[in-house]
C-alpha cells in the first residue's frame, strides 16, 4: 500500500507539472484592400438576384444555380451532387481526415491489452544444474495497462493537428463542391451557345438559299452574271460548313456533362435550346468578407494552424517522455489453479525516456516543422490574393462585357439594315451581288459574336460567384467537437 501511495502521487505531480511547449497560434496577416477596383455598379438585365442566404437559410444558400431560373440547369446540378465521382472522391478523403482525429484523440486514454498464453517446456538433460523436472508447463491471463502522460503537449497537439487538417479537408470538400458545380454550368452555357449558333447558322443557310434562288432565277433571266450565282452558292455552302463544325463542339460539352452527372455519354443527351437566359445581378460584397466565404482560403489557413501544431510536437520531441504501467493477470502451472488467489500476478511502475543523442534528428524535424509553416504561411497569403485577383477579373469582366452587349446589339442591327439595303440595291439592279455577300458576311458575324458575348456574360456571371465562395461562408466549417460527434455517428 505504501508503494501504491508513493506511485500515486508521483502521478499526481507529473500531471500537475505537464505543460504544453512550442508556440500559440496566432492567425497570419493578409493585405485586404478596402474596396474592389473593379466594383463598379453592374445593373442588371432581368430581376434575378443571387444574395448570400441567412445562416438559417443553410439549404437553399447553397444552391446558387437557381438564380439562373433554367429547370433543367437545377437538374443537373443536382445530379452533380449525388452522382459525381470527384465530389465521391473529395467525401471519401474528408471521411478518412476526420477518422484521424479520432486516432489522435485515442492517445489520451490508456491502452489495455490481453496476451493469453500457454506453453510448454521441456528442458534439455545436459542442461547445468539439471531438475528433477524435465518438462513444465506455463498458463498466463495478463491484462496489461500502459498510459502516456501528455507532459508537454504532444499528444493533444497531435489531436488539434489532426482536427485542423479535418477542417482544412472539409473546406476542400466544399472547394470541389463548388468547382464542379460551376464546371458544369460553365459546360450548360457553353452547350446551349452552341444550339444558338447552330439555330442561327440554320436560319442563315435558309436566308442564303433563299438568295441562291433569287440570283438563278436572275441569271437564266439575264439579269445577273453566272458568277452572282457562283458568288451566292460558295456563301452557302462556307454557312453550311460553319453549322456542321459548331455540332462538334455541342456534342464534347454534352459528353463532359454526362461525365460530370456520372453517366456515360451513351446514357445521356439533351435536346436542342438555344441560350436565352440572363444574367443575374450579383453583389461581390466587401474584400473583408471574402476571406469568410471562399473555403479555398479557409482550408489554407487551416494548414497554417497544423503546421504550428507541428512546431510544438517537433519541440515536445526535447524533453523526456513518462509512461504509466501496469500488469494484473493469473499465471500457473496448469489451468485447474489458473484462477487461485495465489496464482495472482501484478506490476505497476512508470517509465521515464529522455534521448540523450540523436545525432541532430530532432533539430533537423525541428527546422523541418518551422520552414513548413513558414511555407503554408506563404501558401495562405498567395492564396488571398489569387482569391482578390479571381473576384476583381470577374468583376470587371462582367462590367465591360456589359457595355460589349450594348455596343454588339447596335452593331447587329446596323448589318441587319445594310444587308436590307444592299439586297433592295440589288434587286433593283443598282449594285452588284459582292455587296450582299459582304453584307451577309458582316451580318452573319456580328449576329454570332452577339451569341459568344451572351456566353461569356454567363460564363463570367458563374465565375464570380465561384470567385465569391458559392455562398459558403466560414460558418460552416466543422468544430473539432462536431467532428468527432460525426465520427461517432458515421457507420464502419
Amino acid at each position: 500500500m505504501r508503494r501504491l501511495r508513493t506511485f500515486a502521487t508521483f502521478t499526481t505531480l507529473a500531471l500537475v507539472a505537464g505543460c504544453q511547449v512550442g508556440p500559440d497560434y496566432v492567425k497570419p496577416s493578409t493585405a485586404v484592400p478596402e474596396t474592389y477596383k473593379e466594383a463598379a455598379p453592374i445593373a442588371p438585365v432581368d430581376a434575378g438576384v443571387w444574395n448570400p442566404a441567412r445562416p438559417a437559410d443553410e439549404a437553399a444558400r447553397s444552391k446558387w444555380w437557381e438564380a439562373f431560373n433554367d429547370p433543367t440547369l437545377n437538374a443537373l446540378e443536382e445530379q452533380v451532387t449525388v452522382s459525381n465521382q470527384n465530389l465521391k472522391v473529395s467525401q471519401a478523403r474528408f471521411r478518412q481526415a476526420r477518422a484521424m482525429v479520432g486516432v489522435s484523440r485515442a492517445a489520451e486514454f490508456p491502452l489495455l491489452t490481453t496476451v493469453p498464453g500457454v506453453t510448454s517446456i521441456n528442458t534439455s538433460d545436459n542442461k547445468p544444474y539439471p531438475s528433477t523436472s524435465h518438462t513444465t508447463g506455463d498458463f498466463t491471463l495478463p491484462l496489461d495497462a500502459t498510459y502516456e502522460v501528455d507532459l508537454w503537449g504532444r499528444i493533444g497537439r497531435n489531436v488539434s493537428s489532426s482536427g485542423d487538417e479535418a477542417q482544412a479537408s472539409a473546406a476542400d470538400l466544399q472547394t470541389v463542391t463548388l468547382s464542379l458545380h460551376a464546371e458544369l454550368a460553365i459546360d450548360y452555357f457553353n452547350l446551349r451557345s452552341a444550339d444558338s449558333q447552330e439555330k442561327l447558322l440554320g436560319d442563315s443557310v435558309k436566308a442564303f438559299a433563299d438568295a441562291l434562288q433569287l440570283t438563278t432565277n436572275r441569271a437564266n433571266g439575264g439579269a445577273a452574271p453566272d458568277s452572282d450565282v457562283a458568288q451566292a452558292k460558295t456563301q452557302l455552302d462556307t454557312t453550311r460548313v460553319q453549322a456542321t463544325d459548331v455540332m462538334i463542339q455541342r456534342a464534347q460539352y454534352e459528353h463532359a456533362i454526362a461525365a460530370l452527372i456520372g453517366k456515360t455519354p451513351a446514357a445521356f443527351s439533351l435536346p436542342p435550346a438555344p441560350l436565352t437566359l440572363h444574367q443575374p445581378a450579383i453583389p461581390a460584397g466587401l474584400p473583408s468578407e471574402l476571406l469568410q466565404r471562399r473555403p479555398d482560403v479557409a482550408a489554407a489557413e487551416r494548414r497554417v494552424a497544423e503546421a504550428n501544431e507541428q512546431i510544438g510536437i517537433a519541440r515536445a520531441a526535447y524533453y523526456p517522455s513518462l509512461v504509466l504501467g501496469s500488469i494484473v493477470g493469473f499465471e500457473g502451472h496448469n489451468p485447474s489453479v489458473w484462477f487461485n488467489w495465489p496464482s495472482l500476478l501484478w506490476s505497476v511502475g512508470a517509465t521515464m525516456t529522455e534521448t540523450l543523442f540523436d545525432g541532430g534528428r530532432r533539430d533537423s524535424l525541428s527546422d523541418a516543422a518551422r520552414a513548413n509553416y513558414d511555407a503554408t504561411v506563404a501558401s495562405y497569403r498567395q492564396t488571398t490574393l489569387g482569391a482578390f485577383q479571381q473576384v476583381e477579373d470577374d468583376l470587371s469582366g462582367l462590367r465591360i462585357l456589359q457595355q460589349e452587349a450594348q455596343q454588339q446589339d447596335e452593331a447587329v442591327a446596323s448589318a441587319q439594315n445594310s444587308l436590307q439595303l444592299f439586297t433592295n440595291r440589288y434587286v433593283g439592279g443598282r449594285d452588284t451581288y459582292l455587296q450582299v455577300i459582304t453584307a451577309q458576311t458582316i451580318a452573319l458575324s456580328n449576329e454570332r459574336n452577339q451569341t459568344e458575348i451572351l456566353r461569356r456574360r454567363m460564363e463570367a456571371s458563374v465565375q464570380l460567384i465561384k470567385a465569391l465562395g458559392g455562398g459558403w461562408n466560414l460558418d460552416s466549417l466543422p468544430s473539432l467537437t462536431d467532428l468527432e460527434k460525426s465520427a461517432d455517428a458515421a457507420p464502419p
